[in-house]
């Protein structure tokens, strides 16, 4: 009942909006249109599934009156096998809603920054970052996505020590995430003359865009106090309290301002030097924010924190989280990732249900 009511009122915020969307007071402020646009966009997967569900438990109430008048036996086996398959219909909607009903990951919908890096293994792993490199830019290329070159460290050998690539598409986020970590390949070096299988590593670490940094201050976090101002002398000065000091009580920072003789213009500066401030330290506690999550995603870049192998003379990748195996890896070095993907999104949706049941 409780998913019942919560779907109900996913359909009723959609309608709601969809009539929004057709107000001419809405039609006539851009951003408030475009952000309304997004949410029905986001509700219409889910009343549909909802609408299919709805349409399936009146199907199979009516196939079971048939059931409890009993009568003709031919009518009843009828009745009984489309209760069978609509029940069948019916499991794979519900757990279809309560997959949509799970928060969304706010990045899901961001652009990326890809960071590839040679691990251990010399030249061979600089090779193979670059080969990474290319299989991202053909899945890039797959999804219509665009992909950017933001630097890159090169060798003598065609490969690369590191790369950064921007990804730019919807959904780049959601999609790419899954690639952060250790890859590791085996496979025998063009310089190994005795056919000896080599095995290297490197990190991927996938960075959403971060949004520009918006200082927001409440009054209710200031502590303003004024007090008369101290100067060369002169006149005007010492005889009101035009100083201003104020304290942002989150934070604790203090900014003083005194040269102005208005009180007001002495506050007006002073905000403006605290969000200055205040900007800057939010940046910098993004920074360091981005660089944990890098760090927490590729380690130490050594062979046995690898999440996904390629072996070239198996012709496999297997991805270690999920224990999946595909044997042609051709295909996914030429951007061919769907289906470990999907497998891995699948993996990670199941786990979240499992949470929230418990």
């Amino acid at each position: 009942m409780m998913l019942f009511d919560k779907l109900r009122q996913i359909e009723e915020r959609s309608n709601g909006i969809a009539r929004a969307l057709a107000d001419p007071a809405v039609l006539a402020q851009p951003s408030e249109y475009a952000r309304l646009r997004k949410e029905y966009a986001e509700t219409l997967e889910v009343v549909e599934r909802f609408t299919e569900y709805r349409d399936v438990l009146k199907r199979i109430g009516e196939a079971r009156l048939i059931l409890a008048e009993g009568g003709d036996r031919e009518l009843q086996e009828l009745a009984q096998a489309e209760i069978d398959e609509l029940g069948a219909r019916q499991a794979a909607l519900e757990a279809d809603l309560k997959r949509l009903l799970l928060p969304r990951d706010p990045n899901d919908e961001k652009n990326v920054f890809v960071e590839i890096r040679a691990g251990a293994g010399g030249d061979e792993a600089a090779l193979f970052a670059a080969g990474l490199a290319r299989m991202y830019t053909k899945y890039a290329e797959r999804q219509r996505w665009k992909i950017e070159v933001m630097g890159a460290s090169e060798t003598g050998t065609g490969g690369f020590k590191d790369v950064i690539l921007f990804v730019q598409g919807r959904g780049a986020w959601s999609r790419l995430k899954f690639e952060r970590g250790v890859h590791r390949v085996q496979r025998v070096p063009v310089t190994e003359g005795s056919g000896r299988i080599h095995t290297s590593t490197v990190t991927v670490a996938v960075l959403p865009e971060a949004a520009d940094v918006e200082v927001r201050v409440d009054e209710k976090d200031l502590k303003v106090d004024v007090y008369r101002s101290s100067g060369p002398g002169g006149q005007g000065v010492n005889t009101t309290d035009s100083a201003v000091r104020i304290t942002h009580l989150p934070t604790g920072l203090v900014v003083t301002c005194q040269d102005e003789r208005s009180q007001i213009k002495n506050r007006a500066k002073a905000m403006r030097v605290l969000k200055a401030r205040l900007l800057e330290r939010a940046q910098q506690e993004q920074q360091a924010a981005i660089a944990a999550d890098r760090r927490s995603q590729v380690g130490t870049g050594e062979r046995s924190e690898r999440i996904r192998t390629y072996n070239f003379p198996q012709a496999r990748v297997t991805d270690h989280r999920i224990g999946l195996t595909l044997h042609r890896l051709p295909a996914v070095l030429e951007g061919d990732l769907d289906e470990l993907l999907e497998a891995l999104t699948a993996a990670e949706q199941t786990e979240r249900l499992q949470r929230v049941a418990s």
